[in-house]
């Protein structure tokens, strides 16, 4: 089948836009849960190597590329989203989930714990953080789009305003230059921001195999963050990826792909 795109259109705004990699086979199909600003083809050719072994479907977020638009960005939110992409397909999957995705696949398998077989969590962890991406959602809004012509002018603007390389060309793959517009639902993230940068208080644990994969150049998952993701997640493992950051499955994509498959076939 290779790769099917499924739009949410006008009479489906509650499912998510998805990017289906591979056919099914025996193995369970694998669900991509991508981070703030991000999208599903940011995660293309890892889906694309991991789908020889097993279905992979990457999903758009809310308010995020070509899924739907909405007032409220909460994790119970995104989690229950996540569900009915799994319920759409009708079995139990694996879930991988980076950054804010992987706090909205925590929320999942705490509240929906029969439609997640294994958990990858990616360079996050259960806890509230300090450190606000509203900066970012102030330089793209200051972009100005009547100099657009190519991804390139954007990218020239995000510099000029202090947004490293490597996230220029992030953020602008979420730009609709034909119609010059983000693809992100700027004013909901930053109203949500709270939310996005907190985590829910839960009283269930999820007993599932789950996996928490790190940068070793990240500080998003501490040593102090541990006690609380083993009261969640008790039978959590924990790894690190060697020279990558907070984006490690951008900046060390074989190495994570390694990670994920090794963890989903043991």
């Amino acid at each position: 089948m290779g790769l099917v795109v499924l739009r949410g259109d006008a009479y489906h705004k509650s499912m998510l836009n998805t990017i289906i990699h591979g056919d099914p086979t025996d193995q369970p199909p694998l669900l991509i849960a991508h981070g703030l600003y991000g999208s599903a083809r940011n995660w293309g050719v890892i889906a694309r190597r991991l789908s020889d072994e097993r279905q992979v479907i990457a999903v758009d977020m809310r308010n995020h590329a070509y899924s739907f638009w909405n007032d409220q960005h909460g994790y119970p939110q995104l989690a229950q989203d996540l569900a009915e992409v799994i319920g759409n397909v009708g079995e139990i999957m694996d879930v991988v989930g980076h950054s804010m995705g992987g706090k909205a696949a925590m929320t999942l398998a705490l509240e929906h714990a029969d439609l997640v077989r294994k958990l990858v969590v990616a360079d996050i962890a259960p806890v509230p953080y300090s450190h606000s991406q509203i900066k970012y959602i102030e330089a793209m809004r200051a972009v100005d789009m009547s100099r657009i012509e190519r991804r390139s002018d954007a990218e020239v603007q995000l510099e000029d305003q202090g947004v490293e390389k490597a996230l220029q060309s992030f953020f602008t793959q979420s730009l609709d230059v034909e119609n010059k517009k983000w693809r992100l639902n700027l004013d909901v993230l930053a109203k949500e921001m709270p939310k996005i940068m907190g985590f829910p208080e839960v009283s269930s644990s999820c007993d599932g195999p789950a996996l928490f994969l790190s940068g070793a150049a990240s500080d998003y998952v501490l040593p102090e963050h541990r006690d609380r993701i083993r009261a969640l997640f008790p039978a959590a493992r924990f790894a690190k990826i060697p020279g990558a950051g907070h984006w490690l499955h951008a900046e060390k994509p074989r190495e994570f792909e390694a990670a994920v498959r090794t963890f989903l076939n043991a």
